[in-house]
């Protein structure tokens, strides 16, 4: 009996220690996840700026950037049949597509669609999605079950399968797809491709939301804009184009019954139905970029006479930052002055919003992308910072005026914002959702209040990667669904879909995707998952190298290189701002002296880059490891012909811009010799799968565990 106990006791504190690393390793992935969407918002306010300071990148048309951003009315794209312009090579032997009939024969075939084929397919669901609602109206009166799915990011084997096991689209088995149906996963083309397919087929039993991932601003980071310009090289910026238009026409939310409301993101308290079912949703391309407000909207004359009565009695700023100010602006160009003190006016706005409790939809990124930015200004040094401003720039003046009504079209892009971008949480109340960078946090009085004003009962929404594939909060009234498998490793997560027949309770069923993941045990399969999450998380720790250590310094006063773990988590948090267990984490970071404190060094021992290059600047090489996947966008943008190599003067152009939109203390001699560094052949072009190579964290102790090669 007592051998039953022990037994016992040993098997509960192995699955509590084998969960406990199931939880971290989760928060590891959902929390570097996060932080690489307040990446993209800044990326997306890097291009506004490219567009605000160069007008060419390359060639003598408009650059990519231009075509996406703000693109300009294609003829081509407005005609009947465009698709039939594009020739079709006589040796193509791929599928050929017949709306009479659809077949899945040629989904996993590894020949693509042909470009006409492929518009085709993209230009009638635009015209058929023009004449619908935003807001979708479902009954289940005519069929027994209606199949609702969440995110898929283009992994077409989850797709396939939910096919398999729920049955193909038709009138007996129509299905909900709530957004995101591409970035991420290396098939989203196969995946639009035949969700529109089976739009036209059935339009009534096939219906698509909008996530925040159908945003060709997103596309740009998280790899369909990549993945359309390799597949279709010839045709990729007609086809990037027309899917930013068909994008923007996708509705907004589905209504089963009047009881199910079903929208991607999720809701907050200016959340209006009415209000939402009445917008141009086609105005809104992409919901990471701020609706235009022209300065002509604004009393100019009146807040400059306000600006200079607030600068009189303002005593506050000392002459010598006044006079440092003024030195660090002289040494900028002229075009970059005004970046400046939009930067300036960005973090201003960000720390204050930061400690604000206001509830309004925004995109909070560090650097929005708005020279508009709201920031408390005291009318007097006694006055309380209460009143809310807008600071925008006058000549050579910064000049604070009352924020005005916001236009129609600025409500409309906030309740965008809120619909693709928000996430539940268990306190009451909406507040912003700083942690992914857009949107709000809802609270189950939020929840309430608008179900009850609608009369509805539920909410269905995706947009979050929960492990089973779904989950319930809210007291049942919110249910978060999730179709990739495998989201963020190997056995990482299930993923699940909804059936919801008269009665309106739903039905979860699970599934995972693979191959290998029922061959491992399930401490397999989480070591596996931690061992990745770990590796991702060593990478943010070393493109971070030099703030943490002179985080660390502030604490290690006396040089000894160790600190307590209190100071060493303390640290980290400042610095990276995951949310996560530093010390549960500590063992697979960092050595313990035999005093237990912590060698902060060694957090950095374990990884190395992949091609030294000379010290050019002082971290210079952080910066690009840092910005790495940004400055990837970029450059397969300016390689317009796909060769991989890009001229060493529009490396230098581009990095000039880069380094100024970050604020990053690089001078142009530092550039040029970098960029004479990575031409490793001296042809005056830079191979870019090269300079990947060389801004690539090396894990040590995986070279360490490869087996040698016999020579």
């Amino acid at each position: 009996m007592k051998a039953a106990v022990l037994i016992q006791r040993w098997y509960r504190r192995y699955m509590a220690r084998l969960e406990m690393r199931r939880r971290y390793t989760w928060n590891i992935f959902q929390s570097i996840e996060y932080a690489g969407e307040q990446d993209q918002l800044q990326l997306s306010s890097f291009f506004s700026f490219m567009l605000d300071n160069v007008t060419q990148l390359n060639g003598s048309g408009p650059d990519l950037i231009s075509q996406l951003l703000d693109p300009l009315v294609d003829p081509w794209l407005d005609r009947e049949r465009c698709y039939d312009q594009i020739p079709v090579p006589e040796s193509y032997a791929g599928p050929r597509l017949s709306f009479s009939s659809l077949r899945l024969g040629h989904e996993r075939s590894a020949r693509l669609c042909t470009p006409d084929m492929f518009c085709s397919c993209c230009t009638r669901p635009k015209k058929l999605l023009k004449q619908m609602p935003n807001i979708i109206h479902l009954s289940t009166s005519y069929v027994n079950d209606i199949t609702i799915c969440g995110d898929l990011h283009g992994r077409l084997d989850d797709l396939l399968l939910i096919f398999y096991k729920n049955g193909l689209p038709s009138a007996e088995t129509p299905y909900v797809f709530n957004g995101d149906f591409v970035d991420r996963g290396k098939k989203s083309i196969e995946v639009v491709v035949l969700l529109f397919a089976y739009l036209l087929l059935y339009p009534d039993y096939m219906h698509l939301n909008r996530g925040n991932h159908e945003d060709h601003i997103m596309n740009l980071r998280y790899g369909f804009t990549k993945e359309v310009m390799q597949k279709y090289k010839t045709h990729c910026h007609e086809i990037l184009q027309l899917f930013q238009d068909i994008f923007s026409l996708l509705p907004i939310a589905t209504v089963i019954d009047g009881k199910i409301l079903i929208v991607h993101g999720g809701i907050s308290d200016q959340t209006d139905l009415d209000f939402l079912s009445s917008i141009e949703r086609h105005k809104v391309k992409s919901a990471l970029r701020f609706p235009r407000r022209s300065l002509e909207q604004l009393d100019i004359g009146q807040s400059s006479r306000q600006a200079k009565r607030m600068r009189l009695t303002d005593g506050s700023r000392p002459s010598s930052s006044r006079s440092q100010s003024k030195n660090q602006r002289n040494q900028l160009t002229p075009s970059l002055r005004k970046r400046q003190r939009g930067l300036n006016q960005q973090d201003s706005a960000a720390s204050s919003s930061s400690s604000s409790s206001s509830s309004s939809s925004s995109i909070c990124s560090p650097r929005t992308p708005s020279c508009l930015s709201p920031r408390p200004c005291p009318s007097s040094p006694s006055m309380p910072y209460t009143i809310n401003v807008l600071q925008v720039p006058f000549l050579d003046s910064l000049s604070s005026v009352p924020p005005p009504a916001p236009p129609r079209h600025d409500r409309e892009w906030k309740q965008i914002v809120d619909i693709l971008w928000s996430d539940p949480k268990s306190q009451a109340g909406c507040s912003p959702n700083t942690f992914r960078g857009g949107g709000c946090y809802f609270g189950p009085d939020i929840t309430q209040r608008l179900l009850l004003q609608h009369g509805l009962q539920l909410l269905i929404r995706s947009h979050e990667c929960k492990q089973e594939g779904y989950e319930l909060c809210h007291g049942g009234q919110v249910i978060t669904i999730f179709s990739a498998s495998n989201y963020y490793e190997e056995g990482s997560n299930r993923g699940a879909y909804i059936k919801l027949g008269r009665e309106l309770v739903p039905r979860f069923y699970q599934y995972q995707v693979s191959r290998t993941t029922r061959k491992l045990t399930l401490t397999q399969r989480v070591r596996v998952a931690e061992g990745s999450a770990l590796r991702a998380l060593k990478e943010k720790l070393f493109s971070h190298r030099s703030e943490l250590v002179t985080g660390f310094q502030q604490f290690d006063q006396n040089s000894t290189g160790r600190l307590s773990v209190s100071e060493w988590a303390q640290v980290l948090e400042s610095v990276l701002r995951l949310d996560l267990p530093w010390r549960t984490l500590r063992p697979h970071l960092c050595r313990l002296t035999a005093d237990g404190s912590v060698e902060y060094q060694s957090c950095f021992e374990d990884m190395s880059t992949g091609i030294p290059l000379p010290t050019v600047a002082p971290n210079l090489a952080e910066t690009l490891f840092r910005y790495r996947t940004d400055i990837e966008i970029i450059f397969n943008i300016i390689d317009k012909d796909h060769s991989g190599l890009i001229s060493t003067e529009e490396f230098r152009h581009t990095w000039r811009l880069f380094s100024a939109h970050l604020g990053v203390d690089i001078d142009d001699r530092a550039i040029d010799e970098l960029a004479r560094s990575i031409d490793f052949n001296k042809d005056g072009s830079i191979d870019f799968t090269e300079f990947l190579e060389a801004f690539r964290v090396v894990h040590k102790l995986d070279i360490k565990d490869q087996p040698l090669k016999c020579s």
